[in-house]
């Protein structure tokens, strides 16, 4: 895992630039710090840092190819899981190979592939390829943007970086926030609408996309949708491709040159990571890695509910025993989940899950001093139908995204003065009925299915980009790579035409994965309701945010008494957050978390000083 960014100019030579893509290119290095390096040429600066995973010795980037007389350049980010596959085919067709490393393949790919290359993929990818002899510049994002890349066009340049925080570096570019922003900020976020950022003019390459800057502009185009099928296979062949599709996908992500390891949390889907991972590790127990996270406290201060009916722990001694993991519980502490909400919010460019990520970015920091690599469990609710809005009725009838139902409590925080230009209703129900329109259905499809498709398509193409963000962001900002083979596209696309009376097999959440799983985990995993990431329950952490967010408001200056509501904010802090009578995201973003995610915007407007534009 990388970041990189670059700059293109057909106006004037920029080769010259070396301070200003060194500035950006720093900006990255907690996504790179093994290595960094520069390339320059008439129209187009590079720039890279390196976290060396496979091939140490010959994946220094950026990497320049000569080929029939012509020179290609790569910057790229992420991990190709079928590069056996790809260097058989570019063998066959004469090329040869100075290492192993993915990079040198996914740039002679292209050579050899041109655009298609995209569909020649299997993996986590975002990378530019600059052709020197067309002065062309493609860039291309991943199936499901498991790795970022943003962009944006100012004063004839092309600027583009895995991060946001590397385009404002450039002197051109100023952080600005329109309606616009503030209706993905305080609206849709901390999710976003794909392609859209809160920042005025940059963009992210969608999901999916690969896009060519030459001396004509910029174009697009869509490689990869999930197609609507009839669903062929019965119930024992559909549980063979599931197995296969798991089994083939966590082999290939376990390939690592660096140590590896797997969060484990004791729930079905970290467990099944494990249970396949297990055969891989049968020759070396001793490398077979294993974390877990939890609060300080929490064995005190958990209280049970419907979306947290119970704690880690206990399933994850049971893990541990039957797999023979060598397991590490890191333990986090209210002050350091509190103090490093800011470090979450640089990570992400702006505010996000609070606490949430804030956790996650510690969790990862921990991970970070025994490997680089780690696999997750993400993305398999998704997938599987593990979320509660996949059978309430209420969530199903919401008319809008089923996490995000607030609507009227987060128009009321914002300040009369913006709450009056803002309609953050009509822009929910804009882009909720843009994404509804994507879907495409089959007239075989009942009303069940219908509703199902719909629930399924919002949940992959919102709710699990804004998990996946979270993923990347607060492990590279720690140097850690996560993989997460749930998300192979394979899978992810086998299972959108499952029909959902298998998918919910019995009538529970991931029933069919319970079943296809039943004979190679314990019981007690399998049966297990579904529990999300854990969250401090301990008393002190809302006290803790609940001071930092009133230290805000008796700061005469605070920036964010220009956006907010400040009667309602000190309302909700009187209440200790029930004033805000429904989850401000999800099921954890309630009084503590919403009262962090105010802090994190406080910090936001602070150190991005985003120009308002309303």
């Amino acid at each position: 895992m990388c970041g990189f960014c670059g700059i293109v100019n057909y106006n004037k030579n920029i080769s010259n630039d070396y301070y200003l893509i060194r500035n950006m290119t720093n900006t990255l290095a907690s996504r790179g710090p093994d290595e960094d390096g520069l390339f320059f040429e008439n129209n187009v600066n590079l720039g890279h840092k390196r976290l060396i995973v496979i091939d140490p010795k010959n994946g220094r980037q950026p990497m320049s190819c000569n080929f029939q007389d012509n020179v290609y350049t790569i910057v790229y980010n992420g991990q190709i899981y079928n590069v056996d596959e790809i260097r058989n085919v570019l063998i066959e067709n004469g090329f040869s190979f100075k290492g192993h490393c993915d990079t040198e393949i996914l740039l002679k790919a292209y050579i050899h592939f041109g655009y298609d290359v995209v569909n020649h993929l299997n993996g986590i990818f975002a990378f530019a390829i600059w052709d020197s002899s067309k002065k062309e510049l493609y860039i291309a994002r991943d199936h499901f943007g498991i790795k970022p890349l943003f962009y944006t066009f100012k004063n004839n340049n092309f600027v583009f970086g895995s991060e946001i925080k590397a385009l404002l570096e450039h002197p051109d570019i100023s952080a600005t926030v329109d309606e616009y922003g503030i209706c993905e900020l305080f609206g849709i976020g901390p999710s976003h609408t794909p392609g859209l950022t809160p920042f005025k003019d940059i963009y992210e390459l969608k999901p999916g996309y690969f896009g060519v800057f030459d001396n004509n502009g910029f174009k697009m185009e869509q490689y990869f949708k999930l197609e609507t099928k009839p669903h062929t296979d019965n119930f024992e062949d559909t549980c063979k491709k599931i197995n296969f599709y798991l089994d083939d996908s966590i082999n290939k992500q376990l390939v690592s040159d660096v140590p590896l390891g797997m969060m484990l949390s004791g729930g079905l889907d970290s467990s099944i990571i494990t249970a396949y991972a297990s055969k891989y590790f049968s020759d070396c127990p001793e490398k077979f890695r294993t974390f877990s996270v939890d609060y300080l406290d929490n064995d005190i201060n958990f209280k049970k509910n419907d979306f947290q009916p119970n704690s880690d722990r206990d399933f994850i001694d049971i893990m541990v025993k039957n797999f023979g993991c060598r397991h590490s519980q890191i333990m986090l502490d209210t002050p350091e989940l509190a103090s490093s909400l800011e470090n979450a919010m640089i990570a992400r460019d702006m505010p996000g899950m609070a606490d949430v990520d804030s956790s996650f970015y510690l969790f990862c920091k921990e991970i970070k001093k025994s490997v680089s690599v780690v696999l997750s469990g993400e993305c398999s609710d998704e997938i599987f139908a593990g979320y509660p809005w996949f059978f309430r009725e209420d969530a199903l009838n919401s008319n809008t995204f089923p996490w995000s139902i607030a609507i009227s409590e987060r128009q009321h925080l914002l300040s009369p003065a913006i709450s009056k230009k803002v309609n953050l209703k009509e822009y929910i129900d804009c882009r909720y009925h843009q994404s509804l329109n994507q879907i495409d259905f089959l007239d075989s499809d009942s009303m069940e299915t219908v509703e199902k498709r719909r629930i399924s398509y919002l949940t992959l193409n919102w709710w699990m980009q804004t998990l996946l963000d979270r993923s990347d962001r607060m492990s590279m900002a720690s140097g850690l790579e996560v993989r997460v083979p749930f998300c192979d596209y394979r899978l992810v696309q086998y299972m959108w035409n499952v029909p959902w009376e298998m998918k919910a097999l019995n009538g529970r959440e991931k029933g069919l994965l319970r079943y296809v799983v039943k004979d190679i985990l314990p019981k007690e995993i399998v049966e297990r309701k579904k529990s999300p990431y854990p969250k401090t329950y301990n008393p002190t952490y809302l006290k803790t945010v609940k001071s930092m967010l009133s230290n805000i408001l008796s700061d005469k200056n605070a920036p964010i008494k220009n956006i907010l509501n400040e009667n309602y904010i000190r309302e909700i802090l009187d209440t200790d957050g029930n004033a805000f009578s429904r989850p401000w995201f999800g099921q954890l973003m309630t009084g503590p978390q919403l009262m962090a995610y105010l802090c994190q915007v406080n910090m936001w407007l602070e150190r991005y000083q985003p120009k308002l534009e309303i």
